[in-house]
């Protein structure tokens, strides 16, 4: 069951975001012996098979279970995950490895167990609860954007907030780049407002029409956001949506997300 531990990429962006632990006051418990690298060992482990946290097998080293959920909760709370995803996203732009000439943007469903935020009856599974991954991705497919919502909500509600939420990212000379020239989707967007709200952005507008357009033709370029939507569902994780808990299910995507950047870094930069 081993597992390759955190790239030394990874781990030197991510220590310097670790928020100092400082103790209560108030008493409760003291510092645990795991430390930090190890936790994320572990974190990593569960996120990449999949298994349940309290499976974690403590003779890897890394602590037990819950000893990770909790650092992957705290950090989170403390938006060390955000900030990782943005700085493999810096380091990317450092070496001019974004490639903003396109963008594309699409949705995945997921099952999900009963309860929990985000989730509704999956039209296209027989209604059963699930969950959609909304993502942005640059023109290889390196994730830009990742926003959750309800298996039921449709993927152009969700347009808006998915292109505002494109990071300004700096890492060359001038201003940060923020907008890509172009945003490729399929039809399921292809709505007047999505193309409005794209050109306030100065972005030109790759949505296909209803109709009219072969998505064969349109997928000769978007094929790269599905892609990253399978290396997605490649951690065990995030096949299923096993967390209740909304922040912790963002947690997870956001460290893949920034898991995903740093194979590009790697290779790249």
């Amino acid at each position: 069951m081993s597992r390759r531990p955190v790239s030394t990429e990874l781990w030197k962006q991510l220590q310097p975001l670790i928020p100092v632990f400082t103790p209560s006051t108030k008493g409760g418990p003291r510092r645990l012996k795991v430390s930090d690298e190890a936790a994320l060992n572990g974190i990593l482990f569960v996120l990449h098979t999949g298994i349940p946290w309290e499976d974690l097998p403590q003779s890897l080293g890394w602590g037990s279970g819950m000893t990770c959920w909790r650092r992957l909760r705290d950090w989170n709370a403390a938006g060390v995950w955000d900030k990782l995803h943005q700085a493999m996203l810096v380091r990317l732009r450092e070496h001019d490895q974004i490639d903003w000439s396109r963008a594309s943007i699409d949705g995945s469903s997921g099952a999900k167990p009963p309860g929990g935020q985000e989730t509704g009856p999956n039209p296209t599974d027989r209604g059963k609860l699930g969950s959609k991954r909304h993502i942005v991705v640059d023109a290889r497919g390196i994730p830009l954007v990742v926003l959750v919502s309800g298996a039921n909500r449709h993927d152009s509600i969700m347009f808006e907030r998915c292109i505002d939420a494109l990071p300004a990212v700096k890492g060359l000379s001038g201003r940060p780049r923020r907008w890509p020239s172009k945003l490729h989707s399929d039809k399921g967007y292809d709505y007047a407002r999505c193309r409005a709200h794209l050109r306030s952005h100065g972005i030109k507008s790759r949505i296909a029409r209803r109709g009219m357009e072969s998505s064969q033709r349109l997928g000769k370029h978007r094929w790269v956001v599905e892609r990253t939507h399978a290396w997605f569902a490649g951690f065990g994780k995030l096949r299923v949506r096993f967390e209740r808990r909304l922040d912790i299910h963002r947690a997870l995507l956001t460290l893949a997300a920034a898991i995903i950047c740093s194979r590009f870094v790697e290779r790249s930069c």
